[in-house]
């Protein structure tokens, strides 16, 4: 059921210029970011520099979607989840995903160049300038996060073995005016998620109450995810929420969904100072990039209830 009680998404502040490790400001929001992953799984992430993007970054995505269709379908992977998806008779969801997103040049050599062999200097700058605020935030909010539960020793170690993956995303034209579902209810299954969409609304979010509230961010918001690899590297202290997309009405919506993902080979693992007679280890270690292939495979038939816990002590 829909939510009709109005209950929001916290609304946490990035934008302060004095936003630094060890200052007042930071501490507040540290505290703010824990606990809001920890009642919601998510949050929304007031973030001013994200404006100056807005709309070179949307016209990238409507140029890259309106290529033929055979010239999308070049991108190709063979990692789940990656390369291009066309659109289904189920969902009128096309997206186009790149891995290594952070690496410089990985723009050109795995998306750019591939659509545009005559080359689209614009539109990697576009990608890269989104991306590069991206991965601050998320490192921003992952340095809060690992403070918050005594943990900041690991920063770099998860800093290493991160991979940035990058996601663009289009909801076709609704024909009728009914609410129609662009993406099946799922959790994501990285470390964080960093989400941004055009004007067109359609995220869900459900509550722990088994509600499911509409996500309404601002233009220079981003919505901050949390992911079961992260809650599983805390052993259980947060959860990843369950979302979906419901889109209405005939306009075209668009989003980036920018996933820090552990890297294939890291074997996750509960920190040691995590886990004593009150807290019991509850996540065997874990290579992410086995649990997606096998998260993959189920979801092909539908299944996205996918347990990490019980994947993990299999």
């Amino acid at each position: 059921m829909r939510s009709e009680t109005g209950v929001r998404l916290p609304v946490i502040d990035f934008s302060k210029q004095e936003l630094k490790p060890g200052s007042p400001d930071w501490d507040s929001v540290k505290v703010q970011v824990r606990e809001a992953l920890e009642e919601y799984g998510c949050f929304e992430a007031s973030f001013d520099k994200v404006a100056d993007v807005r709309d070179v970054l949307f016209g990238a995505m409507e140029e890259l979607f309106d290529l033929p269709k055979q010239t999308k379908q070049l991108c190709t992977s063979d990692k789940p989840f990656s390369g291009y998806h066309d659109a289904t008779a189920k969902l009128l969801r096309e997206s186009m995903m790149i891995d290594e997103a952070h690496i410089p040049g990985n723009i050109d050599r795995g998306l750019t160049n591939i659509l545009w062999p005559q080359g689209n200097i614009s539109f990697s700058k576009t990608i890269v300038s989104f991306t590069q605020l991206a991965a601050g935030l998320e490192k921003t909010v992952r340095r809060m996060l690992l403070e918050s539960f005594g943990v900041e020793k690991y920063m770099d170690e998860l800093n290493d073995a991160t991979n940035y993956t990058l996601r663009a995303i289009k909801y076709g034209r609704q024909r009728t005016g009914e609410p129609t579902l662009g993406a099946d209810a799922h959790t994501d299954k990285g470390m964080l998620t960093v989400l941004y969409q055009n004007e067109v609304h359609g995220l869900e979010i459900r509550t722990r109450d088994g509600e499911w509230i509409d996500i309404k961010p601002s233009p220079k918001s981003f919505i901050i995810m949390n992911g079961e690899s992260l809650g599983a590297w805390l052993n259980g202290r947060l959860s990843a929420p369950y979302h979906r997309v419901v889109t209405k009405g005939n306009k075209v919506r668009y989003s980036v969904a920018f996933f820090a993902n552990p890297r294939g080979g890291y074997r996750v693992k509960v920190p040691e100072e995590l886990v004593d007679d009150k807290n019991g280890l509850l996540f065997k270690p874990f290579d992410y990039e086995e649990y997606l292939q096998y998260y993959s495979v189920r979801a092909a038939r539908g299944d996205f209830t996918t347990d990490l816990k019980v994947y993990s002590n299999a």
